[in-house]
């Protein structure tokens, strides 16, 4: 999982303090100035949404303004998850 986090440039994990990922671990990468693909870490699991924030600072401190769970139980051998991510980042 480290590597396609590496290859799509996704932050590092840290605590969401928006309460909108109810206090989990969150990472995530830009898709433009908004909107962002966040890997949600909840326990030994990851769910991956797609979001848009007024800012890239906004992330983890103030709920986003669209939230839409895009994979749920994120697993990189599954060829839909992996196009679930190539569908927004190519």
């Amino acid at each position: 999982m480290e590597n396609v986090l590496k290859y799509y440039e996704f932050s590092e994990f840290f605590e969401d303090k928006s309460n909108a990922f109810s206090g989990n671990e969150i990472c995530f990468t830009e898709l433009n100035a908004t909107h962002f693909l966040i890997f949600e870490k909840n326990k030994n699991t990851l769910n991956l949404y797609v979001s848009r924030f007024t800012q890239k600072n906004d992330i983890g401190v103030k709920p986003p303004e669209i939230l839409e769970l895009l994979v749920e139980n994120y697993n990189k051998s599954l060829p839909a998850h992996r196009i679930a991510i190539r569908n927004y980042l190519g």
